[in-house]
């Protein structure tokens, strides 16, 4: 199926993971990705979610990332916008690697949060579950529709987040967090659909370029905003190291007074991992359950 992968990224992916990481990459691409989502604890809580899910004759598992995050055998995302309990807010659905970097980030209850690229939400309100709405959350979104979509999420599941209309990269230096959450707008290369037919005209190497310089300054920004001693995490839906470790590399460098922190999460053992340039940070592959995912933690000194 290489031919259908546009010919400049499979090249890309030889020259960074070769061959046969590439061939595992390019079978994830494939894939039929499963429907996950997360219970909203904010409204509901596990048991209720699997009563419903019963009732409906919804066959599912529980993931091994969190005992809050479901796994559906039995139904499509369709079938699920039908029931109450996604009418109502009590779940949110949100693919596997996409809740990977709240959890990663540990937000605690008091704390200044800033989610910096926030919307459609999903991960504003994972952050507001884990802190029981206990932290001051503000998010970021600078597209107008997609801040009211993040509104309309927000407001749904229950969250308390300040919303701002605003490019996270002109925010004013004043601002200062406790922890800061940077999912950097990207190519999407771990996110593809190779079976899109549009897909050559809108993944180009136009766009890798455009997106690495976005990421760096949001980054450079996200660590200006960042408390000294605190931490944040950069993430990205790409598996590219040109908007993944080299980006990282570069703001510390520029900026200075920073440093990558290992992640150190027990349940990382559970993840498809890729092999990334940076010791600590962590890469997903993508395959039926995850999409390609990049995430690495950094300490403003």
């Amino acid at each position: 199926m290489e031919e259908q992968t546009p010919k400049f990224l499979v090249e890309i992916l030889k020259n960074q993971y070769g061959e046969k990481i590439t061939s595992n990459i390019i079978e994830g691409y494939q894939k039929q990705r499963a429907t996950t989502f997360r219970v909203n604890t904010l409204k509901s809580n596990v048991k209720e979610v699997e009563k419903e899910l019963e009732n409906a004759n919804i066959q599912y598992k529980k993931s091994e990332l969190g005992k809050e995050i479901f796994i559906v055998k039995t139904a499509d995302k369709t079938r699920l916008k039908q029931m109450e309990i996604y009418e109502t807010g009590k779940i949110y659905m949100q693919s596997l690697s996409s809740m990977l970097p709240p959890i990663i980030l540990e937000p605690k209850q008091g704390e200044d949060i800033l989610d910096m690229a926030a919307a459609p939400g999903g991960k504003t309100t994972q952050m507001a579950c884990i802190t029981e709405n206990k932290a001051n959350i503000t998010a970021c979104e600078m597209n107008k529709i997609r801040a009211e979509r993040l509104k309309f999420n927000v407001e749904k599941q229950g969250a308390n987040a300040y919303i701002m209309l605003k490019d996270a990269r002109f925010l004013d230096d004043f601002f200062s967090f406790d922890k800061i959450l940077l999912d950097a707008p990207c190519s999407g290369s771990g996110t593809i659909n190779v079976n899109d037919k549009n897909l050559q005209k809108y993944f180009t190497e136009k766009l890798i370029e455009k997106c690495s310089k976005t990421q760096l300054q949001l980054l450079i920004k996200a660590i200006k905003l960042l408390k000294p001693g605190k931490e944040m995490v950069y993430s990205t839906c790409s598996i590219l190291s040109k908007e993944n470790e080299e980006i990282v590399e570069k703001a510390v460098k520029l900026f200075g007074k920073a440093e990558i922190v290992p992640i150190k999460w027990e349940k990382e053992k559970y993840l498809p991992k890729l092999p990334t340039k940076i010791p600590g940070t962590i890469c997903v592959c993508p395959t039926e359950l995850f999409e390609g995912f990049f995430i690495a933690k950094i300490k403003k000194l």
